[in-house]
């Protein structure tokens, strides 16, 4: 065995999270939004360069916000959605919602602010889905690209998880910052020089 790592897939609702983590796993694509209820877990084996790793994927946060009665919103203890211990962060939203992409910098916030004061920073890649609707999109590619790159230090992608383009590229641009933040301890630093397209399935 190679390693492991541990991945939560997070966003609003509707931004395509299960739809992006199915292509990934199955290569199927949900015609119908079907609502995401309890947290799922997918444990998948990737071969890697000739090394099995094992998987932990996140579907669903079980993070949004809860408005009280006439009070702010309130975020759920990040103990509660497992945000302390996770290795790194797919944020997703959608293209054509600046609501999702506010929502999105508001969970890169949380994130950091429940990290423990000494532990390593997981590396968080901002994704943005349903490219496949580029002409209705709230804001030009290169200024959100710059934005969360520059100001937020994060890894940003464009994906159309309905025509599965850019899905795996993905999830190998996730392990490679991984690999970029990982400490040196970590097994996924034996990973280096393997994210080739050809070195990368699912078993």
């Amino acid at each position: 065995m190679g390693g492991s790592l541990r991945v939560a897939v997070l966003g609003a609702p509707g931004v395509g999270k299960t739809a992006i983590i199915r292509q990934f796993l199955f290569g199927d694509y949900p015609e119908r939004h079907q609502p995401t209820g309890a947290p799922r877990l997918y444990r998948p084996a990737v071969l890697l360069d000739g090394a099995v790793y094992d998987l932990s994927i996140r579907d669903g946060d079980g993070a949004e916000p809860a408005r009280g009665p006439g009070g702010p919103e309130e975020w759920p203890d990040p103990k509660d959605w497992s945000l302390q211990d996770t290795d790194a962060f797919v944020l997703v939203y959608d293209i054509c919602s600046p609501d999702s992409f506010d929502y999105v910098k508001a969970l890169r916030q949380r994130i950091a602010e429940a990290r423990p004061a000494g532990a390593p920073e997981a590396p968080i890649l901002v994704v943005g889905n349903k490219r496949d609707r580029q002409r209705l999109r709230f804001g030009p590619r290169r200024a959100l690209a710059a934005l969360v790159r520059r100001g937020w230090r994060c890894g940003y992608l464009e994906c159309s998880a309905k025509y599965n383009w850019h899905v795996l590229r993905l999830f190998r641009e996730l392990l490679r910052c991984a690999l970029v933040r990982a400490r040196p301890a970590h097994p996924a630093l034996r990973l280096q020089g393997a994210l080739h397209p050809a070195h990368c399935s699912l078993m």
